[in-house]
């Protein structure tokens, strides 16, 4: 491997990790915090509709890391394919990070921004609960995806 695809891997490595590391946070403390200001403040001053618009807000701008992510997966495992250095597993777990970061981004937050749009019944409805149960399963599974991704190429990084 050459100086600079070196240089360009390990950005890459950066970015994976980082994206994980932001949606980790989001998921862990972020909603953790945000879905308990009442233990924090002392006194309910957020409904937890309100609380749920700020949430939302937060992993709208996560998505925007998100799609700069999906750009980078593309050309950087596109070019690793075309060279015919990506195994199996690379190639499927690619499949799922790429999968899984579009609906994240292009299904998922839309999706709950135009329902909670719609009023505080609308996020009391199965419809809400179902596509926020189906949020939380996709960002589990794009976090395992891009566990696997990162020490796929690590692994590979450090022939």
């Amino acid at each position: 491997m050459n100086k600079y695809f070196r240089m360009i891997t390990m950005a890459y490595l950066m970015l994976l990790s980082g994206v994980l590391g932001a949606m980790l946070y989001a998921g862990i403390v972020v909603t953790s915090v945000t879905f308990n200001t009442d233990l924090w403040i002392g006194t309910e001053i957020l409904t937890q509709f309100q609380e749920g618009q700020i949430m939302t807000e937060s992993f709208l701008r996560l998505s925007y890391m998100v799609n700069i992510l999906i750009v980078a997966v593309v050309l950087y495992e596109g070019y690793k394919f075309k060279k015919f250095e990506r195994d199996t597993l690379t190639k499927v777990v690619t499949f799922f990070v790429l999968a899984t970061a579009l609906l994240f981004s292009q299904y998922y937050i839309p999706d709950i921004i135009a329902m909670q749009e719609q009023g505080e019944a609308m996020t009391e409805s199965a419809a809400f609960l179902n596509t926020h149960k189906g949020s939380e399963l996709n960002s589990k599974i794009f976090a395992l995806a891009l566990i696997v991704l990162i020490v796929q190429n690590m692994r590979k990084a450090c022939k």
